[in-house]
């Protein structure tokens, strides 16, 4: 363990010193590398991200007819070129709450016979000028896989099995012809559905219980599944956040009664500083793991008594994350302006907490979306203008790019701390986590090379540390990613880029590295063990 309050006279040397900062003169952290300690494959999908009708996420952010930024469809150029940089494999769409009262029929064929509806989740006008095969446009511009929900709320089964039909069906079906007469002669093959958004929150149009929601997504994942027998279904997991739920009772009935049927479990998590408590802020990705844990308790006993055919197991799907608390009144929870947050340098440190509990867990979490892409609680923030890239959009950047292959189960060696009870920021949710470590680490090796992510957590000191291999070398240049600022508050806007990543190589080689990670930072290490 590391204690801060012994300040040492020097520093051993080793293999290689990289990084030094004299505010780091305490007994080295540790972090060993071992490659035989595999975790499971890093599924891609998890650097997944959200589009929903909700605030200027589609309307004024990806989609602009009209403004000089924009293509002849609409697309705005300068959003989709923010939008590469993410590398987003899985693109949810098109809700959210929005799904829960949205039919998809209302979004297809000619603009100008496409109706003007009331939309209940977010209260605003939905002018259906952007739909299904719009969305599947900006996805082939976005280079991402999509992923639907279907409306299992004010919905019917049969609706759902008709946009499978639509997207998915060669020719023949209504709904296949239909889909060739608007202009598209190859189906969509969209792969992943979701049966219905949220279905456990009153807050949902058409809630359900948890029996009453198994009965009506088994039974629409079977006519979707008749329809198209190689997709993937999601089954709605619980949303966690409003006082007196049961997430657990929830998922344990939808997980038991859909154990044959689903491939996936989605389960919600929100966080936010409400208390303004830095450290049990940027702990508080802990909780989602350790509900990862529970959950996969929960589908590894359910498995023993499945009937799968041979197919893998149910796996989970974190499709709706992030960091969301500021914007949370009736005024900037609806209407055309919606869920606008800005974010800062402690956001940032908490989505790359997020990303390597994703890692940490690449076993069971296989899809992980962001909510949402553009301007609604967003890495990217538009104005008619232009845009700016938020905190948070550097460190999803750097892990979709870099962090493949296979996840390692790392042996951290770390100074603790403890939360006491705070607020995870919505509704009545609260925790208390005891020994955070001040680092947080995750890491994948690909063939020879070692990707090593590294949140130092602690405000104001940087943490020297032994990087140890534990068989083989390193070897060759090393490659070293930094996303910080001036403090912890630091935001970017239009005009002015505050936190990004910074990057330097340096070269080295041994089974001991040493590095000071800095305060209030994000650090990916690319390396090379022979």
């Amino acid at each position: 363990m590391i204690d801060f309050k012994k300040i040492t006279t020097g520093l051993a040397f080793c293999s290689l010193m990289i990084g030094f900062s004299t505010n780091s003169l305490a007994q080295n952290a540790r972090i060993k590398i071992d490659l035989d300690r595999k975790i499971g494959e890093v599924d891609k999908k998890i650097y997944g991200n959200f589009v929903e009708h909700l605030g200027r996420c589609v309307y004024g952010g990806i989609y602009d007819p009209g403004n000089p930024l924009s293509d002849e469809n609409g697309f705005r150029l300068d959003v989709l070129e923010a939008v590469k940089g993410l590398n987003v494999s899985l693109t949810r769409y098109p809700g959210g709450n929005f799904v829960s009262n949205y039919n998809w029929k209302d979004g297809v064929g000619s603009k100008e016979d496409r109706p003007t509806r009331l939309e209940l989740a977010w209260s605003r006008l939905e002018s259906n000028q952007f739909g299904t095969n719009e969305f599947m446009d900006y996805a082939k511009l976005m280079n991402t896989e999509p992923y639907f929900a279907v409306n299992l709320g004010t919905g019917s089964i049969l609706e759902a099995q008709q946009w499978v039909e639509y997207t998915n069906v060669e020719s023949g079906p209504y709904y296949a012809e239909l889909r060739k007469k608007h202009g598209y002669e190859k189906p969509h093959n969209i792969k992943y559905w979701s049966l219905g958004n949220e279905m456990d929150g009153p807050w949902q149009m058409g809630h359900l219980s948890a029996e009453d929601y198994a009965k009506k997504a088994r039974e629409a994942g079977k006519l979707m599944k008749l329809t198209d027998p190689s997709i993937k279904l999601v089954a709605a997991g619980s949303s966690n956040f409003y006082p007196g739920a049961n997430p657990m009772h929830w998922n344990r009935v939808v997980i038991d009664e859909l154990k044959d049927v689903v491939d996936y479990l989605a389960l919600h998590m929100y966080v936010g500083n409400v208390e303004d408590n830095y450290y049990a802020f940027v702990a508080s990705p802990l909780v989602l793991e350790e509900r990862t844990h529970l959950v996969k308790g929960m589908i590894d006993e359910a498995m023993t008594r499945a009937n799968r055919k041979g197919k893998d197991p149910i796996y989970i799907a974190w499709d709706e994350y992030n960091i969301w608390y500021r914007w949370r009144s009736s005024e900037t929870m609806s209407g055309d302006i919606a869920l606008e947050e800005r974010y800062n340098l402690e956001d940032a440190l908490v989505i790359a907490s997020f990303l390597n509990a994703f890692i940490r867990n690449a076993d069971v979490v296989k899809i992980a979306n962001m909510a949402q892409l553009v301007n609604v609680i967003a890495p990217i923030f538009t104005n008619e203008e232009g845009l700016f890239l938020q905190t948070i959009y550097h460190p999803l950047a750097l892990f979709a790019q870099y962090a493949h292959g296979t996840a390692l189960d790392v042996f951290v060696d770390s100074e603790t701390y403890n939360t006491g009870d705070f607020a995870l920021g919505l509704g009545e949710q609260r925790a208390d986590l005891k020994n955070v470590p001040y680092l947080d680490v995750s890491a994948t090796v690909n063939g020879d090379e070692v990707i090593i992510n590294v949140v130092n957590r602690h405000k104001d000191k940087a943490i020297t540390t032994d990087i140890l291999a534990f068989e083989g070398e390193f070897s060759g240049d090393f490659e070293v990613f930094e996303v910080n600022g001036p403090d912890i508050k630091a935001m970017n806007d239009f005009g002015k880029t505050t936190v990004e990543t910074k990057s330097k190589s340096l070269k080295g080689k041994g089974d001991k590295v040493t590095y000071a990670f800095p305060a209030h930072s994000y650090t990916m290490i690319r390396a090379k063990i022979k």
